[in-house]
C-alpha cells in the first residue's frame, strides 16, 4: 500500500467544548469565586452564546463535582469540606505511592528529562509569582508519572482528584514558603527516580502529599 503524505485534519472544538473549557478554567483559576451564584442565562450572556452548549457544559461540570446546584437560585462552585479534603489526599496517597514505585523501575532518561523540564518551568512560575501556572504545572508533574506508568484508568481518576485539589490549591500556596517547598519536594522525587529507588520515591511522594494536606489544615485552623 502506498504511503500517502497527508496531514491529519485537526478537529475543531465545538461550542460546547469551548464553553466547558472556559468555565472550568475560570473555576479552577479562582476567577469565579466559591461564593458566587450564577445561572445559565448569565453565562450565556457573558459568553455570547446560546443556552444549549452552556447547559451541556454545566452538566459535565456537575458530573465532575466542580459545581453544585443551589435550589431556586442557580449554581455555585463546590466548596471542599475538611472531611472531603482528607478523603482526596487519602486517595491520592494510596494511588500515587503505588504509581511512583512502578515508575521508578521503568522510567527512561527521556522521561526524566521531561520531568526536569516541568520542574524548571515551575521554578520560573514561582519566581514570577504566577500561582495559576504553578498549579497547572503541579498537576502536569503528577499526571506525567501516571502516564509513564501506563495506567489509563488511574489517569482519569487522578485527573478528577486533581481538579478537586485545584479548588483548594490556591489556598495551600498562599501559605508562606509553600511554593518553594513544593518545588523542593518535586526535586527530591525526581532525584529518587534518577536513582531508581522505588521505596524512597514512594516515601517522598507520600510525604509531599501529606505536607500539602497538613498545610491546608493549618490554614483552616481558626485564628485565636
Amino acid at each position: 500500500m502506498a504511503n500517502l503524505d497527508l496531514k491529519p485534519i485537526e478537529k475543531e472544538q465545538t461550542t460546547q467544548e469551548k464553553v466547558y473549557e472556559q468555565i472550568k478554567e475560570s473555576i479552577l483559576n479562582g476567577k469565579i469565586a466559591d461564593d458566587t451564584i450564577f445561572t445559565e442565562v448569565q453565562l450565556a450572556k457573558s459568553l455570547q452564546t446560546s443556552r444549549t452548549p452552556i447547559r451541556a457544559a454545566l452538566q459535565d461540570l456537575l458530573n465532575e463535582g466542580l459545581i453544585i446546584s443551589v435550589p431556586r437560585k442557580g449554581l455555585t462552585v463546590r466548596k471542599i469540606t475538611p472531611e472531603e479534603q482528607d478523603e482526596i489526599f487519602l486517595l491520592r496517597i494510596s494511588i500515587e505511592t503505588k504509581v511512583i514505585k512502578k515508575v521508578a523501575d521503568i522510567i527512561s532518561e527521556t522521561q526524566l528529562k521531561a520531568l526536569r523540564e516541568i520542574y524548571n518551568e515551575q521554578e520560573k512560575a514561582m519566581l514570577s509569582e504566577d500561582v495559576i501556572k504553578f498549579i497547572d504545572l503541579d498537576q502536569e508533574f503528577h499526571i506525567s508519572l501516571v502516564k509513564i506508568a501506563g495506567y489509563k484508568l488511574i489517569e482519569q481518576i487522578l485527573l478528577n482528584l486533581h481538579n478537586l485539589t485545584k479548588l483548594i490549591g490556591l489556598k495551600a500556596l498562599s501559605h508562606q514558603g509553600r511554593m518553594k517547598n513544593v518545588l523542593l519536594e518535586h526535586g527530591e522525587i525526581i532525584a529518587s527516580l534518577e536513582s531508581k529507588d522505588s521505596e524512597l520515591a514512594a516515601q517522598r511522594m507520600k510525604q509531599h502529599l501529606m505536607t500539602t494536606n497538613d498545610t491546608l489544615n493549618i490554614i483552616d485552623q481558626p485564628k485565636e
